[in-house]
């Protein structure tokens, strides 16, 4: 029997293409002097160009930080009336997550 040629397996081909992309969406980044992880600044100007994109509907995007877990979520809220519209992710899903993870601690962190 004589074998002519062996094919890695289709997930380890899209594995490979995959880091081959990020590693070329990097160095372009790189090259024009975009950064893979966005600063102050940046992340200022993007939600300006939101806010300006929304102004039509009187609407705007609002950053707020989840106290439990240490990360932003965003709300959008209606201008006139100061109501949120909608939030991303919502928060409850946000509340649940971080019973769920204060649920784990009391678990793990509890002597048998």
């Amino acid at each position: 029997m004589e074998v002519n040629r062996v094919t890695p397996p289709i997930s380890f081909q899209l594995t490979n293409e995959r880091n081959l992309l990020t590693e070329q969406l990097e160095a372009s980044e790189q090259q024009e002097g975009l950064s893979v992880h966005p600063g102050k600044e940046d992340i200022e100007k993007m939600i300006s160009g939101v806010n300006q994109f929304l102004t039509p509907s009187h609407t705007s995007a609002k950053f707020v930080l989840h106290e439990k877990l240490n990360d932003y979520y965003v709300q959008i809220v209606d201008d006139r009336t100061q109501e949120v519209i909608k939030e991303i992710p919502p928060k409850k899903f946000l509340d649940m997550y971080a019973a769920m993870l204060d649920f784990m601690g009391l678990l793990v962190d509890k002597k048998i």
